[in-house]
């Protein structure tokens, strides 16, 4: 969306914006987008030239397209608000690593997160964001750990929504919760793959009914944790039919899920331990 007074040029990841100020008292350098300040100011201008991946850029995927979306403000107006939004084709080889931040830790220094949808066998990226009800949607997410400890990677929640942003009216359908429990697996086939690292976490979600009619938004949570830390709150669980509750990392610890269908609180009143939590958002089609 662009204003009479704005003048927008989407490039592949990197946007050019030019806000002209018709009003003489307005301070230029007060302008933000996101959370960048301008590039350069003129007397009348102020022009943000900028990656995608900064400034707090929104993406979205939308059939075949990406969507960034972000918001022009004036700090000193809080009312003043306008939506910027560049669309893309999606390229065929790309698959949706919707939340790509790096996070600094303490004593850890940064981590680097993805999260993406990947093909049956988990060896490469999804070639479709589109699944058929009741067929598995593979996801992977993962940390890279450069020189960092060991760190194992887990989904605490994962939320359906129809929303790409969670908003508190926002209609929900639980596939994680109560810190690391697959919930969705009591009423489908849905569970964790085994590990191949334990920086990365593999998901089998089976396609469920949802929204119909509407854009489907999957929302996590992801915690890198030392490996030796497992307890009630950091833990990966799925429910096998006929056995009941199983521990992914090790099976003949599966009692730090039998709290999956009640409240599942750590019974340790203090730990060492270090880890972080970004959130992230997946889109695919059922």
């Amino acid at each position: 969306m662009v204003d009479e007074d704005m003048k927008l040029d989407c490039r592949p990841d990197f946007v050019t914006l030019v806000w002209t100020e018709r009003r003489s008292q307005a301070d230029l350098s007060l302008f933000r987008l996101g959370n960048c300040s301008p590039t350069r100011i003129s007397a009348t201008e102020a022009v943000f030239s900028v990656y995608v991946n900064d400034c707090n850029f929104r993406r979205i995927v939308t059939g075949d397209h990406l969507m960034y979306t972000n918001d022009l403000t004036y700090s000193s107006s809080p009312d003043f608000t306008y939506p910027v939004a560049c669309a893309y084709e999606r390229p065929n080889n790309w698959y949706p690593l919707i939340y790509e931040p790096v996070f600094s830790t303490y004593g850890l220094g940064d981590l680097v997160f993805h999260i993406g949808l990947m093909n049956a066998d988990f060896s490469g990226p999804a070639e479709s964001a589109t699944f058929p009800l009741g067929s598995f949607i593979p996801i992977m997410a993962s940390v890279s750990q450069m020189t960092h400890q060991p760190l194992l990677l887990l989904l605490e929640e994962c939320v359906a929504a129809t929303t790409a942003e969670l908003q508190p009216e926002s209609t929900l359908y639980p596939i994680i919760a109560n810190k690391g429990c697959l919930v969705d697996s009591l009423v489908s086939h849905s569970k964790f793959e085994r590990r191949q690292k334990s920086s990365e976490i593999h998901l089998s979600l089976q396609a469920f009914r949802f929204g119909l009619g509407e854009r489907v938004f999957i929302h996590c949570k992801l915690v890198a944790w030392d490996p030796n830390g497992m307890d009630r709150t950091k833990k990966a669980c799925h429910y096998v039919k006929e056995h009941g509750w199983e521990l992914l990392d090790n099976s003949a610890y599966s009692n730090l899920c039998d709290c999956c269908e009640s409240d599942c609180k750590s019974r340790r009143t203090r730990s060492t331990a270090s880890g972080t939590d970004p959130s992230c958002t997946l889109a695919p089609s059922i």
